[in-house]
């Protein structure tokens, strides 16, 4: 599957950090809304647990409880894991977003709109199937929990990986899907696919499989609810490319409907005309279609001299014979073809 933004319309403009940054912040805001209202009765939250937990051990994939107790039993292994749950979430997967913008321009737009579709149908697993953590479960059950006994080593309290006092600010029943392994997944994919180095490779190979450990070492996370990140995210890559193609063909209707000035800023003044982070040139159909779209204008040819002024006789070479009047030249064409050739000569030399 291409990584590259679909070039058509208004999708090939180019994109602004200042536009970027609030877009980013609403849907992560969004999300974290969501996530928040999506907190469910508790007893059910915690039968769907105990069903994941039964099921991974019929199918003998119950990795959680050896981890976890290797977590807690040695202490050089579950405080670095405990801070790395805390905090590799949020700052790999926007130091990858950066790296895109900054050095994959190209592929940035399908690499972003990925990660917002996966999140959000992260979101919807949570809504329909909230989920109590191995770390909430009864301790019957052999859990602990990691992020409360290490947690005088970090800013995290005894509520998953929120600040101290600011536990009530969190979901802790939103455990499935895990989004810290799909946001991972993704940071690996980004970085197998664009990156050039060994080691880029290696860290994309590496990292996603670190934080699959990690989750459920904490007991933050079941097996179970890992295989469901990866799913997620396969989802939001197949859905990806359809989304941004009907966004694509939305936008453009409404800027069919928007006054010509508006209409050419929406449309980067011209789609793509600028090659920048998250856009390359723009298609000729793509500049058809804006040329089609505003008034007085032919889909076959625009006229770019139309508001010129020039000095008596004076033509722009190439020029098509539009508005000449009945005392017209009729072998200007011929001059203007002749001079296009000496142009294209000079070009060459």
């Amino acid at each position: 599957m291409s990584l590259t933004a679909p070039r058509t319309g208004v999708l090939s403009r180019r994109l602004r950090w200042w536009t970027e940054l609030p877009l980013i912040a609403v849907v992560y805001g969004v999300y974290s809304v969501g996530r928040l209202l999506a907190r469910g009765d508790v007893s059910t939250a915690v039968d769907h647990g105990l069903g994941i937990l039964h099921l991974e051990k019929l199918l003998r994939i119950n990795a959680e409880s050896p981890l976890n107790r290797l977590f807690t039993e040695h202490p050089s292994v579950g405080i670095p894991a405990d801070f790395a749950y805390a905090a590799l979430h949020y700052l790999v997967t926007p130091a990858v977003l950066i790296w895109l913008w900054k050095r994959r321009p190209a592929h940035y737009r399908v690499m972003r709109g990925w990660l917002m579709i996966s999140t959000f149908i992260g979101l919807i697993g949570f809504i329909l199937l909230p989920t109590c953590p191995p770390r909430l479960l009864a301790a019957g059950y052999g859990f602990v929990d990691t992020m409360a006994q290490y947690g005088s080593y970090g800013w995290w309290g005894g509520e998953a990986s929120a600040p101290r006092g600011m536990g009530g600010l969190t979901n802790q029943y939103a455990a499935m899907p895990s989004l810290h392994v799909g946001w991972a997944l993704w940071c690996g994919v980004v970085l197998w696919q664009l990156g050039k180095s060994r080691l880029t490779k290696s860290v994309a190979v590496a990292y996603p499989l670190l934080i699959t450990v990690v989750v459920m070492g904490t007991a933050n996370h079941y097996f179970l609810d890992a295989v469901a990140g990866a799913a997620v995210m396969g989802i939001g890559l197949l859905l990806v490319r359809p989304t941004l193609r009907l966004a694509g063909r939305a936008l453009g209707r409404l800027g069919a409907l928007l006054p010509e000035p508006w209409r050419e800023r929406l449309a980067g003044r011209l789609p793509g005309a600028e090659a920048g982070p998250g856009g390359a040139e723009a298609e000729p159909a793509a500049v058809a279609a804006v040329a089609a779209s505003t008034p007085g204008t032919s889909g076959a040819a625009m006229n770019v001299s139309a508001e010129c002024e020039t000095s008596a006789g004076e033509r722009i070479p190439r020029q098509p014979n539009h508005g000449r009047g009945p005392g017209a030249d009729a072998g200007a064409t011929g001059t203007d073809v002749g001079a296009a050739a000496d142009e294209a000569a000079t070009a060459t030399r």
